[in-house]
């Protein structure tokens, strides 16, 4: 088993496992930024990532903002504008600034790419980057404080670490122009009405739905969601008949998996299944 405090110490993350729900949980760890992103952070996150795709104790990864905050909850409020996209670039070259977007995009996409349960889980602010760190996980926890947007034209920006290509494969082209056309914030509850958001909770009880759809996952049959996974990602990527056969042969793969007998044992048996993730 990989541990990830022989990998690496970070500066801007902290990693912690969940023993009995067999997760691991990111939280970006900047309180006195609302967890600005800047590469380092976005690097860091996916560095964490790395070991964990191969490390059977976590079936499911949480990704999140620090309980610990200063100011306000947040899950990230946004890029971080006071760092330098590099001091090797030049801020007035069209092609340096292009390299620099490529830096980050890096990161969404490698972040993305995980292959287990990603869950972001908001509790405050998910604002521009943030946002756009939501988009590339596979469900979004999210408190009803929570608030969302793309307030980037505002400051003459715009959400350019694929937000205007992820986002509108959620929620449409309308929809996405009119976020980020007026940079407004939106509540959770209607994230969720669009879709975005995929469970709804108060407050007071963030944490232990949190934990209770983490455990949930990381108790699963961990190759099924795999393939799930790279079903849905890719699958819906390539023409309806190549998806198809894709998910044939996923289903092939996962045949293949322990937990499948235990799955169908139990239902046969009338219990409950204990996954190992195999």
């Amino acid at each position: 088993m990989i541990k990830i405090s022989e990998v690496k110490n970070f500066e801007h993350i902290k990693i912690d496992w969940v023993e009995d729900g067999n997760y691991a949980v990111i939280s970006i760890n900047r309180p006195d930024k609302l967890n600005a992103l800047q590469n380092m952070t976005l690097r860091e996150i996916a560095e964490a990532l790395e070991p964990l795709q191969v490390d059977p104790k976590a079936r499911c990864v949480v990704l999140r903002g620090t309980k610990d905050f200063t100011k306000r909850p947040a899950f990230s409020a946004g890029a971080d504008l006071s760092s330098r996209s590099g001091s090797d670039l030049d801020q007035h070259n069209l092609r340096h600034q292009s390299h620099a977007m490529y830096r980050r995009h890096k990161y969404y996409d490698l972040i993305e790419e995980f292959p287990k349960p990603l869950i972001a889980a908001v509790d405050g602010y998910a604002l521009g980057g943030g946002f756009e760190l939501v988009l590339v996980c596979d469900i979004v926890i999210a408190s009803k404080r929570s608030a969302f947007g793309f307030p980037e034209i505002q400051r003459g920006i715009f959400a350019a670490n694929g937000g205007t290509q992820r986002l509108i494969r959620h929620i449409g082209k309308y929809r996405t122009k009119q976020l980020m056309f007026f940079g407004d914030h939106y509540t959770a509850e209607q994230m969720y009405e669009w879709g975005i958001v995929a469970f709804l909770v108060d407050d007071d009880k963030f944490e232990e739905i949190l934990h209770e759809k983490a455990s949930w996952l990381g108790n699963a049959a961990t190759n099924s969601l795999f393939v799930i996974k790279k079903c849905i990602d890719y699958g819906t990527q390539v023409p309806l008949n190549v998806g198809l056969q894709f998910e044939q042969f996923g289903y092939a793969v996962n045949s293949q998996s322990k937990d499948v007998v235990e799955g169908v044992t139990a239902f046969l048996q009338k219990r409950t299944p204990k996954f190992k993730g195999k």
